[in-house]
């Protein structure tokens, strides 16, 4: 069974047939503005599901955009759409060496279990394995933090959720995980693919599948939309599907994915 990676409300839809999971931990939301939608589509994300959270807007199951997003749309005619490739936004990191500190908060409001810190040191060490020119470091203070990682609202349909780097090269400083599905002793790899998923996400990578997110969700075929907007192909990666990758749309549950080959090829092209 494949899950929306980190669709919170389509996992419960998929789950109510096998153990009757409840309704009442998804939220209806209203119909957004068409002014909002197309703002979205000129930035290149999917409309179709998208919904106000948080101050913003989740796209695409875990994007976060906030209003400040919707009104800064970048070099778009950069954007090229492809197939199942590797992909990247418009804004990377910049300031090559860098180390990127994360902090992942387990005590206070918004605290995760304090078993999640393993997972997201295991998370840290796939990434620092390939000798990028980006490292991370875990840190203990939200102060020394570049990205924090804090427990999803209560109401949250997701189950992870962040965005991409500022337009002055630092990587979005926010990842948000919803514990209250997850439970307190996740399965470690499971977790820290998530987590690494996010952390992706955060450095500025796209979906993998970002064409057909068939390939890892199911379902019909869903395609992000024309020519002109989109994602940008990351050279020396597949034209065709490319089987878990660490930056699919979908897992299922308890998978592990480390970085592939090609997850690696496309690491080392941009860092």
């Amino acid at each position: 069974m494949f899950k929306r990676f980190l669709s919170f409300a389509a996992l419960a839809f998929l789950l109510a047939g096998v153990n009757s999971c409840s309704n009442k931990e998804t939220v209806e939301n209203e119909a957004l503005a068409k002014s909002v939608l197309s703002q979205i589509e000129v930035l290149g994300f999917n409309s179709d599901g998208a919904y106000e959270s948080d101050g913003g807007y989740i796209v695409e199951g875990d994007i976060f955009l906030t209003h400040e997003d919707l009104h800064s749309h970048g070099d778009v005619q950069s954007l090229i759409v492809g197939n199942e490739e590797q992909y990247r936004t418009t804004n990377l990191i910049t300031g090559l060496p860098r180390n990127i500190t994360v902090f992942l908060k387990t005590s206070g409001s918004n605290a995760l279990p304090s078993s999640y810190v393993a997972a997201l040191d295991v998370a840290i060490a796939r990434y620092n394995a390939e000798n990028l020119q980006i490292t991370m470091t875990r840190v203990n203070t939200a102060s020394a933090g570049q990205i924090d990682i804090t427990k999803a609202p209560n109401n949250a349909q997701y189950l992870a959720s962040a965005g991409f780097p500022t337009s002055g090269g630092n990587p979005y400083n926010s990842v948000r995980v919803n514990s209250n599905y997850l439970g307190n002793n996740p399965n470690q790899n499971y977790l820290a693919t998530i987590l690494a998923h996010e952390l992706g996400h955060c450095i500025g990578f796209r979906h993998t599948d970002y064409m057909n997110r068939q390939y890892s969700c199911g379902g019909s075929f869903y395609n992000e939309g024309s020519a002109g907007v989109g994602a940008i192909h990351i050279p020396g990666t597949p034209t065709g599907a490319d089987a878990n990758s660490w930056m699919l749309a979908c897992i299922g549950a308890n998978q592990n994915r480390p970085f592939n080959a090609n997850d690696k090829t496309a690491l080392n092209y941009l860092y």
